[in-house]
């Protein structure tokens, strides 16, 4: 079943235009990946499913309904979440109480219930590996943990669908496989994920599907093998003569004596 549908969905910024025309479907349990080099539209595509910002044309569903001109606390409501690339846990409060007041405004099912609130907020921080830290603010962690804090917070709401805007830049290799192993333990538990990442080795070894944009346009869609070796993408990210001088080496016989390397 198709959880999430963007149908040929457009952005324009004045005369710019960020998105042209995408359209792809998520099912439920999926695990996708979104890539493209900077400035393709990753960012603005998460901001248009989660209600940040509004498409000039096209339309977004959700289990079915349209979404597209719901405000974003309307959302996530209905069970979509979504993490940032520039974390800002709020600063006055704790650990834990940055993910109550998640959990107390944003998750449909506990809202405004403080008990299961506080016990959500719990289970949460256990699971993402920050109850140690719960009464600590968040400027007396480290980038990993207020990583995951961001994480406890979008997973607060009770989503069904989360975005994840590069979760894992800036993290060591240990931090970063330590994220994938989480990312993959909640996928397990039945969450469907979105994740737009820079980091070729978490994008490739979490995603089951993959989206590549370029200049605000869709340019293929595949399983990971796939896109490793699609031509359109190697361009993308490392340009045309890189591309050229590939296909020409590839073509070219191989000496005697010699194996060509795969």
């Amino acid at each position: 079943m198709d959880l999430l549908t963007v149908d040929m969905i457009t952005k324009h910024f004045g005369g710019l235009a960020a998105l042209s025309d995408i359209t792809f479907s998520v099912r439920a349990g999926e695990m996708v990946g979104l890539i493209g080099p900077n400035g393709a539209g990753k960012t603005t595509l998460i901001n248009l499913i989660t209600g940040a910002d509004q498409p000039t044309s096209g339309e977004i569903f959700f289990k079915g309904k349209a979404i597209t001109s719901a405000q974003n606390y309307q959302i996530s409501r209905l069970g979509i979440a979504r993490t940032f690339q520039i974390v800002k846990p709020f600063p006055g409060m704790t650990v834990q109480e940055n993910v109550l007041t998640a959990a107390l405004f944003g998750n449909e099912r506990i809202r405004h219930n403080m008990k299961e609130a506080v016990l959500e907020s719990e289970r949460i921080l256990e699971l993402v590996g920050l109850r140690h830290l719960r009464n600590a603010r968040p400027n007396e962690t480290t980038i990993p943990d207020r990583k995951r804090l961001e994480l406890a917070k979008a997973l607060a709401t009770g989503p069904d669908l989360l975005l994840l805007d590069e979760v894992m830049a800036g993290l060591n290799a240990a931090e970063l496989n330590k994220m994938m192993d989480l990312i993959r333990e909640l996928n397990r538990k039945g969450l469907t994920l979105f994740l737009t990442e820079h980091i070729m080795k978490a994008v490739m070894g979490l995603s089951q599907r993959i989206i590549v944009l370029h200049h605000g346009r869709k340019i293929c869609e595949g399983p990971p093998s796939q896109i490793a070796n699609d031509e359109r993408v190697i361009e993308a990210y490392l340009g045309g003569k890189y591309s050229r001088a590939r296909k020409k080496n590839a073509l070219a016989p191989t000496p005697p004596g010699t194996v060509r390397e795969t």
